[in-house]
């Protein structure tokens, strides 16, 4: 799967006021996470527009990519027009 979305991408949109959102289990946000991320795990992605501001950029990360993917193509249908997806975790740069 290839990802044009990169991590210096990641890091203007968060330095512009984007949110991070990790769509890991809570168990997986709780050892570790970016900074300022909002955890919304994939098996809760449908009460996104209750946690969520659809009117900025939306980074969503997981693991490998493939939870980030889906929590894309989610909110997308959902209606938010601003989501990135990051992939890995291990592909945030920003200092």
């Amino acid at each position: 799967m290839f990802n044009s979305f990169t991590g210096d991408d990641a890091c203007k949109l968060i330095a512009n006021g984007a949110q991070l959102v990790d769509v890991r289990s809570s168990a997986e946000f709780s050892r570790g996470s970016l900074p300022n991320a909002i955890n919304l795990p994939l098996q809760s992605i449908m009460g996104a527009k209750n946690i969520i501001d659809d009117d900025k950029d939306v980074i969503v990360y997981c693991v490998t990519g493939a939870r980030s993917s889906t929590a894309k193509n989610y909110l997308v249908q959902m209606g938010f027009d601003k989501v990135h997806d990051l992939g890995s975790f291990r592909n945030y740069n920003c200092e």
